[in-house]
């Protein structure tokens, strides 16, 4: 097909129109969702809006222009518009057909992206949009001849080229400035929907204020953790903390949802926590967040990264503390502690092609129990994992008896699916869920040498489709209810709850109450009667009560 293409006469161009085809390219057919987003909220309709539109267009086409006379020259023309229509052609996938704006987080997930997770995104049609909306733009760049032109012309025409680029940039912002000021004061994260800027200056965003930072001292928090001095005979705790994916409270039935996605849950006898938010849209933002100690206004990342947390203040306090992971690892939290190796047997059992159903943990957990001695009179906290509700490949997180709601999506091209379709895939891994945490719950239960508990509790949540948005990661600011308000829930066993009635009543009181992840850091370590400076009472559930 090259060869075809290449005997074709094609005549040359200048270097002029050249970039103005670029500019026109990337700003136009790349951007359509950007502008289709600007007409929503602009007060006008008919005419009005459709100038206001047009006069968008010219702005993001002149600017683009304007850059590209600066760094645009014959011998650099062709690597850097090959670069932004690759960049750009992807960007404006994820932007037109999953609703997502491209962040700094965005690229964080990215680069945090395993294989597996990476497999999940493929799909025919982004096969197809790779192919008319990038490969057939660079054969055709390529294949187009620049003319040579003498470099006193070449300075003449990219001064008047800049010259009328700003101000057609200049001039039109002036016109609308009113509509422009008031659409992006309101909408700052609107810049995250054009491409291919916004993967560049996502990019220079990640590296500069979220890459991992190597080789930084390690800080220590909570060096004073020491475990309260209980009942001789009171048995040792083992809490089992649950660390969800994906799953929204909106879609339990626990808190009301239409459809039953929590019928063996809804039997136990648990403490359900209906308005509970994440600390982030995504799992990187999320996990590393609800470890640290640090709320969400006041969270640093950077920080976290080489700061102790949850896990390392209660091992110090004398918990044998255990990461379990079916999913894309542990963000850097479980990083000082053990992480339990799931036998071989066990993941020939439930894995396939590098993923694994959630049963995995299940059974993970029973293996675990079974090597710890009978005569270990440690407390233990074990950390798991879930695959959960992991989209887009929402059909594969399921194993087959537990796809009850139909027609299903069983596609990774989940814009391709309808409402009812969609929605009955995701509710099924929901469905799915709640067996896993009932088995892991009646696990427990056998476990009578210990006093046990679980806590579970999502990363964050999922859009599947509402306002045109799928899947999650969008700007906290900005994030639907469906992206931030995550379930959580806690059970404790018979011996557990009867020697602490009061912190059991405390916890009963504040199941309507609006909760976060916050809560996690400071409830988790006095639940397991950890003693140190670092928990902060006012996030405290057990401090809310009086001497609970």
């Amino acid at each position: 097909m090259i060869m075809l293409l290449q005997k074709l006469k094609i005549r040359p161009i200048s270097l002029l129109t050249f970039n103005l085809l670029l500019a026109i390219w990337l700003g136009v057919f790349l951007n359509i969702a950007f502008y289709e987003k600007l007409q929503s909220l602009t007060p006008y309709t008919g005419i009005k809006a459709g100038l206001f539109v047009a006069a968008s267009v010219l702005v993001v086409v002149a600017l683009y222009n304007f850059i590209f006379q600066l760094f645009n020259w014959k011998w650099t023309a062709k690597p850097i518009a090959i670069a932004l229509v690759f960049i750009g052609g992807f960007a404006s996938y994820a932007v037109s057909t999953l609703g997502v704006l491209i962040t700094s987080d965005q690229v964080q997930n990215l680069m945090q992206t395993d294989m597996a997770e990476a497999r999940d995104t493929w799909s025919w049609h982004l096969v197809v949009w790779t192919l008319g909306m990038t490969v057939l733009p660079i054969i055709a760049i390529l294949l187009v001849k620049l003319k040579s032109e003498p470099i006193v012309g070449q300075l003449l025409k990219k001064v008047i080229a800049t010259v009328v680029s700003l101000a057609m940039v200049g001039g039109l912002l002036f016109v609308f400035y009113v509509d422009f000021a008031a659409i992006f004061r309101e909408n700052r994260d609107l810049k995250g929907m054009i491409s291919p800027q916004n993967m560049i200056a996502s990019f220079a965003s990640y590296y500069k204020k979220k890459a991992p930072k190597e080789n930084l001292p390690l800080v220590t928090y909570g060096e004073d953790a020491t475990m309260q001095k209980t009942d001789a005979s009171k048995l040792p705790k083992l809490m089992v903390l649950v660390v969800g994916e994906t799953a929204r409270a909106e879609n339990f039935s626990l808190n009301g949802y239409s459809k039953n996605t929590n019928p063996k849950l809804s039997k136990q006898d648990i403490i359900n926590f209906s308005q509970v938010s994440s600390c982030g849209t995504a799992t990187a933002v999320s996990v590393p967040c609800m470890f640290s100690g640090m709320p969400r206004e006041d969270y640093d990342e950077s920080l976290a990264n080489h700061r102790e947390g949850l896990l390392d203040i209660a091992k110090r306090a004398g918990y044998q503390v255990t990461w379990i992971d079916n999913n894309s690892g542990c963000k850097g939290t479980c990083d000082r502690v053990e992480e339990f190796k799931i036998p071989e047997p066990i993941q020939k059992k439930w894995c396939k092609d590098e993923e694994c159903f959630d049963d995995i943990l299940i059974d993970s957990l029973k293996a675990y129990l079974a090597t710890i001695p009978k005569d270990d009179t440690r407390p233990h906290l074990v950390v798991l994992h879930q695959m959960g509700s992991h989209g887009p490949a929402y059909y594969k997180r399921v194993p087959p008896q537990y796809k009850v709601f139909k027609p299903t999506c069983d596609t990774n091209a989940i814009q391709g699916c309808s409402r009812d379709e969609l929605l009955n895939s995701y509710d099924n891994t929901l469905l799915y869920t709640d067996y896993v945490l009932d088995s892991l719950i009646e696990t427990l239960k056998t476990a009578t040498q210990y006093e046990t508990g679980l806590w579970y509790l999502s990363d964050h949540g999922e859009s599947t489709g509402e306002s045109g948005m799928y899947l999650h990661g969008a700007p906290y600011a900005i994030a639907p209810s469906q992206q931030t308000h995550v379930p959580m829930l806690m059970w404790f066993s018979d011996a557990w709850k009867q020697q602490a009635q009061k912190q059991m009543s405390c916890l009963s009181q504040q199941r309507q109450k609006e909760l976060s992840q916050d809560n996690l850091f400071p409830t988790m370590l006095s639940l397991l009667d950890v003693k140190t400076k670092v928990i902060d009472p006012k996030n405290d559930m057990l401090a809310t009560c009086s001497n609970p």
